[in-house]
């Protein structure tokens, strides 16, 4: 009998190292591929991707030689400039708070990768996201959260459809955490103690940096209002801001004041109170499902934020892709230009993107 072929994606870290050894383990014919992403490039410094710096490259290499696989590096640098950081700061352009990662997931990961690794002759692209794969009733591919909830990578998966499913593995999703570096530990691969990257991987420093070098006309000083209209200071560019935010608005008054919403049409960022930051409603954007149709009963619990903590919710289509999402409590921090994803208990349904669109409440 013939084994499967699996392409792992590689990134030099522990997750997908484990990955590809416990694929091994299982009986596949397994190979790593890295894919190479655009990075900011500054005078005097080399410009490298975390994802796939030298470093990175190098980590692979060694664990794909200890594992005795081979290990392919594609050059994807500027299809990632072109569907990931140029839509980055055009979101910001608009008044929104973008989450890359994504786009790097639709557009590239189960998009060029996956369509790569097919043409290959691979039947699989395997990752090393902390999520599962499973079956519903009626035998369709269910995205599940991972059993390490702390580290559930569902929420950056939610745009997975059918398609992908069919040819996507997860190996580590079953473990936690603690077990993966346990288990890198035992197969002896010299990553098994390397820390996670947190930063955006294609910036040099930081990301309002990283737009005052490349998207300068965004930044346009403008008014800092209440709701009313009221102008109490100045802002520095809405880019700089968030909703939520409340350190760094340089504006006296006498309670603390919050960011509430960016207003590009005029480059206001309007600000108020605690008590004036929650909202109950939101607007969803390009929402899909895993199972190709949107869930029978309207009771979800949302996320709209990778970190943030499930909120129950209720659902109410809008359109074919826009979803009113309306919660049983207000929510501090529904920030445009992120992603909402929704879930019923282990299964992610899928999700979208929050919209500035806004609803009565």
């Amino acid at each position: 009998m013939t084994k499967k072929r699996v392409l792992v994606a590689m990134s030099g870290g522990v997750d997908s190292s484990v990955a590809a050894a416990l694929l091994l383990e299982q009986g596949y014919q397994v190979e790593g591929v890295m894919m190479r992403l655009w990075a900011e490039s500054l005078p005097g410094e080399r410009a490298e991707n975390t994802c796939c710096s030298l470093a990175a490259q190098a980590d692979a290499r060694k664990v794909t030689e200890r594992l005795g696989i081979h290990l392919r590096i594609i050059d994807m640098a500027m299809l990632f400039k072109q569907l990931v950081v140029d839509p980055f700061v055009a979101a910001y352009a608009a008044g929104l708070t973008p989450n890359p990662c994504l786009a790097c997931n639709r557009r590239l990961r189960l998009g060029l990768l996956l369509s790569y690794s097919l043409g290959q002759g691979a039947d699989y692209l395997a990752t090393g996201h902390y999520c599962r794969i499973g079956r519903d009733e009626a035998g369709r591919y269910t995205l599940l959260r991972g059993v390490d909830r702390q580290k559930d990578q569902s929420y950056v998966l939610h745009m997975a459809q059918q398609e992908h499913l069919a040819h996507l593995l997860f190996p580590v999703g079953v473990y936690e955490k603690r077990q993966i570096r346990q288990r890198a530990v035992e197969l002896g691969l010299p990553v098994a103690q390397k820390p996670e990257s947190q930063d955006l991987c294609f910036v040099a420093d930081d990301y309002r940096n990283f737009l005052r070098r490349h998207a300068p006309e965004i930044l346009r000083p403008g008014p800092v209002v209440r709701r009313d209209g009221e102008v109490v200071g100045w802002h520095r560019g809405l880019p700089f801001y968030t909703v939520g935010q409340r350190k760094g608005l340089g504006i006296a008054a006498r309670e603390p004041l919050y960011v509430l919403e960016l207003c590009p049409e005029r480059n206001e960022l309007v600000v108020g109170t605690a008590a004036e930051l929650g909202r109950r409603t939101l607007v969803a954007q390009r929402v899909s499902w895993v199972a190709g149709t949107p869930p029978s009963s309207p009771a979800v619990t949302a996320k709209i934020r990778y970190k943030a903590v499930d909120a129950a919710a209720e659902l109410s289509p809008l359109d074919h892709d826009h979803w009113l999402v309306r919660f049983d409590s207000p929510l501090r921090d529904i920030t445009p230009g992120q992603g909402v994803v929704f879930y019923q208990g282990e299964r992610c349904l899928g999700g979208g993107l929050i919209s500035r669109e806004r609803v009565d409440e």
